[in-house]
């Protein structure tokens, strides 16, 4: 398993020194929020710069309204062509808001019969959907597709693949393993974002929340899951200063590894299992 840092973990910091950042602690790849640093400059000179910095797994497109990038189909769109001129394999996005009356992205999602030959340029770039939280007193998701059930219909109807949220799914259901498997089960899963929850609050550092963040980890493990975990947490969470940043970082990254690392038994036991269910006939 690859471990990414989300550029959004650290937020408050300039771009450029969240990437040094990662590639300091040692995160394998990151994940690339567009954001407001995207505006009016030329995005893929910017990617340029951060690829001398460490490897950009992911692209996250945007969630709110950016300057040139237009309503949520296009800036996917533009992700997507971004991703493949730059050689980055995955772009992520979230579902419409029915909340928010995205009833133009609604139709157009729906639109679409093959996500990975009609928008990610006949599968040169991975597309994948993020399941959403539930949120309020009320616990009320705002997105379509909040049904972990629909939402595997959905992908696999569509040929879409996910990103697993923990906290989002955790929100609604805080011991989420069931669903996780659920989704995993579809094969469709091809990154997931880690982070716990706990009292209303998303995106928190693990174990400042009440979900099963090590249980999930062991699950996880003895998968044949070999994609990417990203930790997306909350800048909040950070005291200010760099150096704590930097050490509490470290301290994730070290729990990250020792959770997700496998014995070499265990490795090639999960090896044989994938080259068996690959090579079968029919």
């Amino acid at each position: 398993m690859l471990i990414s840092l989300s550029t959004g973990t650290l937020f408050t910091l300039p771009l450029q020194r969240a990437f040094e950042l990662a590639a300091e602690v040692g995160f394998d790849r990151v994940e690339l929020i567009i954001n407001q640093d995207f505006q009016r400059v030329n995005p893929v000179k910017l990617i340029a710069s951060l690829q001398e910095i460490t490897t950009i797994h992911s692209i996250h497109a945007p969630f709110m309204p950016l300057d040139g990038w237009g309503g949520p189909v296009d800036s996917l769109k533009r992700c997507v062509a971004l991703a493949a001129e730059c050689g980055i394999p995955l772009v992520n996005f979230h579902p419409p808001s029915w909340m928010g009356l995205e009833i133009g992205f609604l139709r157009w999602l729906y639109s679409v019969r093959d996500f990975q030959k009609e928008v990610g340029l006949g599968g040169r770039v991975v597309v994948t959907i993020e399941n959403m939280p539930w949120v309020g007193k009320m616990k009320i998701n705002p997105h379509i597709l909040s049904h972990t059930q629909r939402m595997i219909e959905f992908i696999n109807e569509h040929n879409l693949f996910m990103t697993f949220d923990c906290t989002h799914m955790g929100s609604g259901k805080t011991n989420f393993i069931n669903d996780f498997y659920l989704c995993y089960e579809s094969g469709r899963i091809r990154n997931i974002h880690f982070s716990d929850y706990g009292h209303g609050r998303e995106h928190l550092l693990p174990g400042r929340g009440i979900l099963p963040l090590t249980r999930f980890l062991n699950h996880l493990r003895n998968t044949d899951y070999r994609d990417t975990v990203t930790l997306e947490l909350n800048p909040a969470e950070f005291p200010k200063g760099e150096r704590i940043i930097f050490e509490s970082l470290l301290e994730i990254m070290a729990f990250l590894r020792k959770e997700t690392w496998k014995p070499v038994d265990e490795q090639v036991q999960a090896y044989d299992r994938s080259f068996t269910s690959v090579s079968a006939p029919g």
